[in-house]
């Protein structure tokens, strides 16, 4: 971890911040107090940043409507998803255009807009989202046709998604364990802190890693996409990780602090 001293001097030559969203700006429907003045900062200071998120239940529309109720603007191309990623690598590498999608409607129908149909019958690929909505006759499907061989792909690997009160919800990670127990497949994932998510920050941010510096608040995705890159990596207190599972952990921040208003005095 780096000294006060050495945290400033990196931060220097830091030109974009890739910011975490759940845990890091709002948790649940509660925005915390400080993001405002937070990204207020970095505009007056000429930073550029981009909001990344792992949780693919929702449209980067659905985000910036959901900043909208907190009195928050951003334009739609500043939020980047774990689904943004997955639909760029299927693209990428032709997998196909018919898939079986465990998702909300939200991410179903993300997908339909860019291309994709969402099909039972001979897909090219199982893909799997946070699904709010999930059922079990859908992880019934989803099983059998991994077992059948079918292209396995997840969104992200997070188990659970942090919300008020101190209690989570189940996550991709969650449902994609069920669907390997089932089949004894595992998926393919995109979001952090793999690279095809690393890939899509630096395309669209058009920085060099050595000039992005992430902040988030978990350690297994916000934080390892930083150290597998080269990106100077800050975790928050504010969601999912304290002080005692930061002890225990082996993945390690290049600093903390409690919350984003307390980085404005390293600039």
């Amino acid at each position: 971890m780096l000294t006060e001293t050495e945290f400033k001097q990196r931060l220097q030559n830091i030109e974009c911040f890739a910011i975490d969203l759940d845990g890091t700006t709002y948790l649940g429907d509660r925005v915390f107090p400080y993001t405002s003045r937070f990204i207020s900062f970095l505009r007056e200071t000429n930073r550029s940043f981009l909001f990344i998120t792992n949780n693919s239940s929702k449209t980067p529309q659905n985000y910036i409507d959901k900043f909208r109720s907190f009195g928050l603007e951003f334009e739609k191309d500043l939020i980047y998803t774990s689904a943004d990623a997955t639909i760029e690598y299927l693209k990428k590498k032709k997998v196909g255009k018919k898939l079986y999608i465990l998702g909300t409607k939200a991410l179903i129908d993300y997908f339909l807009e860019n291309g994709f149909s969402c099909e039972e019958s001979n897909p090219d690929a199982v893909v799997v989202g946070f699904d709010l909505e999930l059922n079990y006759s859908r992880l019934q499907v989803a099983t059998n046709l991994l077992i059948q061989g079918v292209p396995f792909y997840a969104t992200h690997p997070d188990f659970t998604c942090p919300v008020e009160n101190g209690t989570v919800l189940p996550d991709c990670g969650a449902i994609t364990a069920a669907l390997t127990a089932a089949s004894g497949r595992k998926p393919f994932v995109l979001g952090k802190p793999h690279t095809p998510m690393f890939e899509g920050v630096l395309r669209r941010t058009g920085s060099e890693n050595s000039k992005i510096a992430v902040i988030g608040d978990r350690l297994m995705t916000d934080i390892e996409i930083g150290r597998q890159n080269n990106l100077l990596s800050i975790l928050v207190l504010t969601g999912e990780t304290n002080l005692a599972m930061l002890q225990e952990s082996t993945i390690q921040p290049d600093f903390v602090v409690p919350s984003l208003e307390d980085l404005i005095p390293f600039f």
